[in-house]
């Protein structure tokens, strides 16, 4: 790729660097397996078109506008190999302070710890370096491998609600649960205290 590359963060075995204009092909096989999709539109993909001419734009529209937040494609180390992507930003209306952790990875990247890997490391830099106060993070109620890396991330489930499947028949609703953390319960967390409970 002859674009300069950005990185945002590393990990023992990742890199997070931000998106170019070159990476249509990965986002695009990404959303193209329907198993990576389950999930997130009950299994259909996005088009090459979308990605091209909307997602990808929007993901470049987060570096104009913050240093520390937007979509990072996550890189293995050893490989070079694209895994996926992680989102750490602002939603619209929160609260001051308060940002979404997102993330979808590869097939091939499942079950290896790469999704709590980079979730911890945007984590720390947020409450770190960023003045982020709370993280929070969905999915739907039966994704228990997302869930878990919420989990493992230091996230705890807060609350549950319904919301339409995007892009499925119909729009059925499905059951959708919400993980957070504070920042003074990462602390507390990070400076081991044994069996203390996160604070939400």
């Amino acid at each position: 790729m002859d674009v300069a590359v950005h990185v945002f963060l590393e990990t023992e075995r990742l890199v997070l660097r931000r998106f170019t204009t070159g990476d249509v092909d990965n986002l695009a096989g990404l959303d193209a397996d329907p198993d990576v999709m389950r999930f997130v539109s009950g299994g259909i993909p996005t088009s090459r078109e979308e990605i091209e001419n909307d997602f990808l734009p929007a993901f470049l529209g987060y570096y104009q506008r913050y240093q520390a937040f937007g979509f990072w494609a996550a890189i293995e180390k050893s490989t070079g190999d694209f895994l996926g992507w992680f989102h750490f930003r602002p939603r619209e209306g929160s609260a001051p302070g308060q940002v979404e952790l997102g993330y979808r990875m590869r097939k091939s990247a499942w079950g290896k710890g790469y999704a709590a890997e980079g979730s911890r490391a945007l984590i720390r830099k947020g409450f770190t370096e960023s003045g982020v106060q709370r993280v929070t993070a969905e999915a739907m109620a039966a994704n228990t491998a997302s869930r878990r890396v919420m989990e493992k991330a230091g996230l705890t489930l807060t609350r549950t609600f319904s919301q339409p499947l995007p892009g499925a028949a119909g729009g059925h609703p499905v059951e959708v649960v919400e993980y957070a953390l504070n920042k003074a319960g990462w602390e507390q967390r990070d400076q081991g205290s044994a069996g203390a409970a996160p604070q939400q």
